[in-house]
């Protein structure tokens, strides 16, 4: 069984219940495996990530695809009809390709965004989208979001699938010296030898994050350096390189 999500976000808990911690987003055309059904509760894995929790059955629509090929949404707002009803949708949502899909789907929309082809010219472009997001945990989205959740979600536009969390991300691409570090580069902090953070380097000695809101600050060897408390927020551990 297979479920795709139309609506704009519908949130992931932890436990099958409202008052559970929520641990991610699930984004507008985003499919996934149904694991478990329970009478008002699903356990569900993301197609995109295998992030799993636990989603109410009432927010979903039920699929035969695991998968959907889509167009990936590149503006920050965007307005679409589904069953007739007109629906905001945000930065970073799929929408299927398929007329047919779409049909079935109850989708109708007029295509009139931009084709991300070039690196150079989009990625500072789509990062920067995402500036004065605040900060909350388990998002994904350009109302709310966390430090992993906008890593994943910028290099979701480059065609690179990062996992959910900043510790699973940590094990991805290969480390580069500090002094080597380009745009594009993640960068990895820590506490008591564990990593809590992660953003994106940019030029010029500075990094865009999501720390209180999404951020750019300088980045040193030592750390973040944050100008306005005029102190380091974050250690650095280690520089990767995915791109």
């Amino acid at each position: 069984m297979y479920g795709i999500c139309l609506l704009t976000v519908i949130p992931m808990r932890k436990l099958s219940s409202h008052k559970s911690e929520m641990i991610n987003q699930i984004l507008f055309g985003e499919t996934f495996s149904i694991i478990e059904k329970k009478e008002n509760w699903s356990f569900i894995k993301l197609s995109h990530d295998n992030y799993t929790g636990w989603i109410c059955n009432n927010q979903y629509t039920g699929t035969s695809h695991s998968k959907i090929n889509s167009y990936l949404l590149n503006k920050k707002y965007y307005k679409i009809k589904v069953k007739n009803i007109n629906q905001q949708l945000i930065l970073g949502s799929l929408i299927p390709k398929n007329k047919l899909e779409r049909k079935k789907l109850h989708i109708d929309l007029k295509l009139n965004f931009s084709e991300i082809d070039n690196f150079n010219t989009w990625f500072q472009k789509i990062a920067k989208k995402y500036l004065n997001t605040p900060y909350l945990w388990g998002g994904r989205t350009t109302v709310g979001i966390d430090c992993s959740g906008f890593t994943q979600m910028v290099y979701r536009f480059f065609k690179i699938n990062l996992p959910r969390d900043s510790v699973q991300q940590a094990k991805k691409g290969k480390k580069i010296s500090f002094k080597n570090c380009k745009i594009g580069d993640l960068a990895f902090f820590e506490e008591k030898n564990k990593i809590t953070h992660v953003g994106i380097i940019l030029p010029n000695k500075k990094i865009i994050h999501s720390s209180g809101k999404v951020r750019i600050d300088l980045i040193e060897e030592n750390g973040i350096y944050n100008k306005e408390s005029e102190q380091y927020s974050h250690k650095l551990k280690f520089i990767k390189r995915v791109i």
